[in-house]
C-alpha cells in the first residue's frame, strides 16, 4: 500500500511544472500556484489545484492547466480539477527570489518591485533595467512590448546584447 497523498507532495509535483513561456521556472516557483488541496478516497486521490493567471488573458493558461493535470496524473493521481482564480489578482511581487536569479541567468531582466496597487501613473518613470549577461545599467527601453505581453525589450549599450526584461505587476 502506498502513502496517504499529502499536499507538501502535490506542490513537490508542480515544481516540476514549467512555465511554457519561460521553462527555466516552475509554475509554483512563478507564484501562480494559490491552493493544493488533497481529498482521499477509496477510488483514489483528488487534487484540487488553484491557479492565478499572470494576467487574465494570459495565452499559456490551457497549456499550464494541462500540465498540472499530466504531472499529477503521471504520479498516480486518479481525479485533477483545477480552478481558475482571479483575485487577488497576481503580481510579480510573488516571485521568489530564486526564481528571479534563474530568469537572470536564462538571459531575462527579472521584474522590479510592482506599484502599491491603486496607484495609477500618467507617465511611467523607467528605473534602469541591469543586463542579464554583463550586469550594465547603461541599458535602453526598445520596445515596450517583447516576445509576450508581459516581457518588454531591451539593450544593453555595453554588450550590445537585446533582451527581455519580465515586466512588473
Amino acid at each position: 500500500m502506498t502513502a496517504p497523498l499529502t499536499r507538501e507532495a502535490v506542490y513537490r509535483i508542480l515544481d516540476e511544472v514549467k512555465d511554457p513561456e519561460v521553462p527555466v521556472i516552475s509554475v509554483v516557483e512563478l507564484g501562480i500556484i494559490r491552493d493544493v488541496v488533497v481529498h482521499p478516497t477509496v477510488q483514489g486521490d483528488t487534487v484540487e489545484v488553484t491557479v492565478t493567471p499572470t494576467y487574465s488573458g494570459c495565452p499559456a493558461m490551457r497549456e499550464i492547466e494541462d500540465d498540472i493535470r499530466s504531472a499529477l496524473m503521471s504520479h498516480g493521481v486518479h481525479h485533477v480539477v483545477v480552478h481558475t482564480v482571479f483575485a487577488p489578482a497576481w503580481t510579480t511581487d510573488w516571485i521568489g527570489p530564486e526564481a528571479r536569479e534563474k530568469l537572470r541567468a536564462y538571459g531575462i531582466a527579472p521584474p522590479g518591485k510592482a506599484e502599491p496597487q491603486g496607484l495609477i501613473t500618467l507617465t511611467r518613470a523607467r528605473v534602469p533595467v541591469a543586463c542579464p549577461f554583463c550586469g550594465s545599467s547603461d541599458t535602453r527601453l526598445q520596445s515596450e512590448f517583447g516576445s509576450t505581453a508581459c516581457k518588454a525589450i531591451h539593450v544593453c549599450q555595453s554588450c550590445r546584447q537585446p533582451f527581455d526584461e519580465f515586466k512588473a505587476f
